[in-house]
This record gives C-alpha cells, sequence and structure tokens, in this order.
C-alpha cells in the first residue's frame, strides 16, 4: 500500500541509484527552476506591497514550515490554542482542510478530539474566515494552521517549524526536493521551533541548531519534542504507552513524515514486525480497511495494531479483523526556554 510518495521520497533523497533515477532527478530539477521562478516571483510581489495583504481584527498567531510533509504543526496549533485557552481567551483555529473529503480534514477532527472548546473553521480563503472569527465568534486571537505561505492574511507571529529529522528537504524545492519556497524565506520568522529533536543524535543536533540560529539571526530558536502521550481506541479507551514495550505491533499510517512515526514506535519499545505506509492525508475506503485486515492477519492473535491520531479519526473502528487498533496521541514539549516562549506567545498582545 506504499504509494508513488516513497517513490518519490527515495528518488528525491538519491537512495534511488542508477541511470533512469539520475535522468528522472535531471528532470525533476528543471521542473524545480520552474516553481522556484513562481515562488520567488509571488513573495517579491508581497514584499514591495503590490499585493494585498488583509488584517484581521485580532491577533494572528500562524504556524507554518518551509517543506511538505509532517513536521508537526497539529500538535503544535493544538499547544498554542491550549495556552490561551488556559488564560481564558477566546481562541479559533483557521486551516485551509487539505485532503478533506467530507466536511472536515483529518487534522481538523484531531483538533476537536483534544479541544472540543475551541472553533475551527476550514476553507480555502482564510481571510473571509479571518473576518468572520471576531464577528461570530468573538475570537481574541486566530492560530492559522499551516499559514508561512499564506501571506494574504497578515499575522502578528510567525512560527516556522522544521523537522530535526528531515530539515531542508533534501536541500531543493518542489518537485526536486520537498522545500515550497527559498530556505531565505526564513526571513519573514519571527521564531523557528526545531521538532523531534530527541529522534536526532547530539552531535547532529547542535549543528542544526547552529545552521537555525545562523539563518535567524537574533531571533530564537527553540527546541522541542514530540512526546507519546496515550495510546487510545476509537472509543477514547486508552493505555499507557508502556505497554508497548516488548509488543508485537503491526504499525501503519498515512502522515507526511512515517518513518518518524515507526522510529517512535521502536523507541517505545515495540517490536514492530509489519509496517505499511499511505500518502498524507490518505481517505480511508472500506477496500483499505479490509486489505489491513488481511494484512494484519500475520500478526500473532496477541498482537496490536497501531496507527497515529490523524488515520484513527477517519478509521473509527476499534479492531482490525482480531486484532486491537491503537492510536499514539502525541503532543508536543519544548526542551528549554519555555517562559520565553510563552512570552513570545503573549506579546501578540501588546503591539
Amino acid at each position: 500500500m506504499s504509494d508513488w510518495g516513497e517513490c518519490h521520497r527515495q528518488l528525491i533523497s538519491g537512495d534511488s541509484r542508477g541511470m533512469w533515477p539520475s535522468l528522472l532527478r535531471g528532470g525533476l530539477s528543471l521542473g524545480t527552476m520552474a516553481y522556484g521562478t513562481v515562488t520567488s516571483t509571488r513573495n517579491w510581489l508581497f514584499d514591495l506591497g503590490w499585493k494585498t495583504v488583509h488584517r484581521a481584527a485580532c491577533p494572528v498567531i500562524s504556524i507554518g514550515n518551509l517543506t511538505v510533509g509532517g513536521t508537526g504543526k497539529t500538535p503544535m496549533v493544538e499547544y498554542v490554542a491550549r495556552h490561551f485557552r488556559q488564560q481564558e481567551r477566546r481562541v479559533v483555529i483557521l486551516s485551509r482542510g487539505y485532503g478533506a473529503t467530507h466536511g472536515r480534514n483529518d487534522e481538523a477532527m484531531v483538533l476537536e478530539d483534544n479541544l472540543p472548546d475551541v472553533p475551527h473553521l476550514q476553507g480555502i480563503d482564510r481571510v473571509a474566515l479571518a473576518r468572520m472569527a471576531p464577528e461570530e465568534l468573538e475570537s481574541e486571537v486566530i492560530v492559522l494552521d499551516d499559514g508561512f505561505q499564506y501571506r494574504r492574511l497578515a499575522r502578528d507571529l510567525d512560527l516556522v517549524l522544521i523537522d530535526a529529522t528531515q530539515p531542508w528537504g533534501h536541500g531543493w524545492q518542489l518537485p526536486r526536493g520537498l522545500l515550497r519556497e527559498s530556505i531565505h524565506g526564513l526571513a519573514r520568522a519571527d521564531a523557528v521551533v526545531l521538532t523531534r529533536c530527541d529522534q536526532v543524535d547530539p552531535e547532529a543536533m547542535g549543528h542544526l541548531r547552529a545552521e537555525a540560529q545562523r539563518r535567524m539571526g537574533s531571533r530564537p530558536v527553540f527546541l522541542s519534542e514530540h512526546v507519546p502521550e496515550v495510546l487510545m481506541d476509537a472509543q477514547q479507551q486508552t493505555e499507557p504507552t508502556a505497554a508497548l514495550a516488548g509488543k508485537t505491533v503491526a504499525a501503519f499510517c498515512g502522515i507526511g513524515n512515517p518513518e518518524a512515526f515507526f522510529r517512535m514506535l521502536r523507541g517505545l519499545g515495540a517490536d514492530v514486525r509489519l509496517q505499511r505506509t499511505f500518502a498524507d492525508h490518505h481517505p480511508y475506503s472500506r477496500a483499505d480497511v479490509q486489505a489491513l485486515e488481511r494484512w494484519a492477519e500475520e500478526l500473532p492473535p496477541d498482537g496490536w495494531v497501531v496507527t497515529t491520531q490523524k488515520d484513527l479519526v477517519k478509521l473509527r473502528v476499534p479492531t482490525l479483523g482480531r486484532h486491537r487498533l491503537l492510536a499514539v496521541k502525541i503532543a508536543i514539549r519544548l526542551r528549554e526556554s519555555l517562559d520565553s516562549f510563552h512570552s513570545l506567545l503573549d506579546r501578540v498582545f501588546h503591539l
């Protein structure tokens, strides 16, 4: 069930070798030249003020990234929204709703489960949604999910997340690499948060932090980890993550960085016997569920099938065949400078 996305990853990372992969990479490089011209021109027009930027009636905090794929935006959106809810401020989340098939996408469903008191508006025109939020929902702060490249809406704080396990998108913009825009775009960011820092060895982490700080200058660079909080099933019943230690597991997911998920399971002590990947935001069909049930039959009777919360909210089934289906609920945790990070968030009310 792995798709063209895995083939693309192997191609752009250089894992695929030989004459044909080399020729394909050359072709993708030509595509990158065209893509880079379009994105740099668009950013240049915004920088010069020739494209209109609209300001909302309340502060806007953007959570974004430079690359396609999972950097941890959803848990960071949850972290920021929860921070303001603890202050009893009215928060609204805005997102485009990429991958939605029946109204709400997987990220919205996860956030609705984890933050039931925070409205989440989805749509292509986030400027219109940002106008609606203060008027109809009396929002005091807007959290813009995946907003770094959405420059039509002004923001009071731009946070950019960089996945420490694959930070620079293999060094190329799309389609030759995974960068949505040039790394020089970090000049617009107010702060960088390096995610999954616990999955990178300390020496490499030190080099990455130094490079990020060099690009950011005096603006802050924060370090964070993806923390597996609990295992949960479709009925919201939970198990401690320690229950995975020594457990025989079949793992699957449809997220931007599947390898990080599989590494996390092994780090929790799971014996990952089987693993499968789907495209990010994959809409599971009945045929997919039936195929997963057949696949899971390769496990011993007491084995578990484990996925992500983003996948579970679309499946909503307690078992796959005779095996229990569990998801890992993830939270983001700052490694240091927690007070500085919170002060950075709170400053949007004092600009």
